[in-house]
């Protein structure tokens, strides 16, 4: 089925959209339909339910054709819905994973910033806790699905004196207060994918909106992360594989 969709859907008009730095929300949106945007996810929370050969092979067959729509695909799938199914609570899930996992919502992953991409523990953006909310202030760099994603996970230091334990996960909504979609990168391949700079000034995060216990934000993050590793692997042979046979 994917690879179906890639030839037909995807390779038409994909260097055009390439070109002309063009994110591709209509095939997005379609993906969501056949499933693709929440694989993994039990379909109780509106996934599909499927293992993690499954998200591979798809991965790859998205990539030969289209590495901005499989990138898209993969933040969705593996940093923001794994995250959310595995350590977020049911009202978290049931408001923000069923639409993601359904397609009908697109997420982001926020946790590098302009000193803080390889070293995750130098968060500069600060969390600082309010009571019933936390006032989000700080900047990330090079978030996929920047300006196209409404639901943003996002990493930020709440207790710098605590080094790797201060640090907390977020739900940030796009139209929060203070939450400003930044510049787009303007890169060297991968055009089609929207990567943005994030800004974060006085926005109030409610404090049901935190993922995990207090200071499990570094743990959630590098967890994440290694999920997601597994997606760009599937890219990146799914990109050799597409030049390969171009070749």
């Amino acid at each position: 089925a994917a690879r179906d969709f890639a030839q037909n859907e995807l390779k038409p008009g994909v260097i055009e959209r390439d070109e002309k730095q063009q994110f591709p929300a209509e095939q997005i949106k379609m993906l969501g339909e056949l499933g693709f945007m929440g694989m993994m996810v039990d379909p109780k929370y509106g996934g599909s339910g499927m293992d993690t050969i499954s998200y591979v092979l798809v991965m790859e067959e998205l990539s030969k054709i289209d590495a901005s729509v499989s990138v898209a695909v993969s933040v969705n799938n593996s940093l923001v819905c794994w995250g959310l199914e595995t350590f977020g609570s049911e009202e978290q899930k049931l408001k923000y994973l069923v639409p993601l996992a359904k397609g009908e919502k697109l997420g982001a992953f926020c946790l590098s910033e302009p000193e803080a991409g390889s070293d995750a523990t130098s968060q500069q953006t600060t969390a600082e806790d309010k009571g019933d909310y936390y006032l989000l202030n700080g900047t990330k760099n090079w978030i996929t699905n920047g300006s196209s994603a409404s639901t943003y996970i996002v990493i930020a230091q709440t207790d710098p004196s605590k080094g790797s334990r201060g640090i907390n996960a977020f739900i940030v909504e796009r139209g929060m207060e203070g939450f400003v979609v930044g510049a787009k990168e303007n890169k060297l391949g991968i055009r089609g994918s929207d990567t943005h700079t994030l800004l974060f000034n006085d926005v109030k995060v409610p404090k049901e909106n935190r993922i995990g216990e207090d200071g499990f934000g570094f743990k959630f993050a590098m967890k994440t992360l290694s999920g997601g590793r597994i997606g760009i692997a599937a890219q990146a042979l799914g990109i050799a594989s597409g030049a390969y046979e171009l070749a």
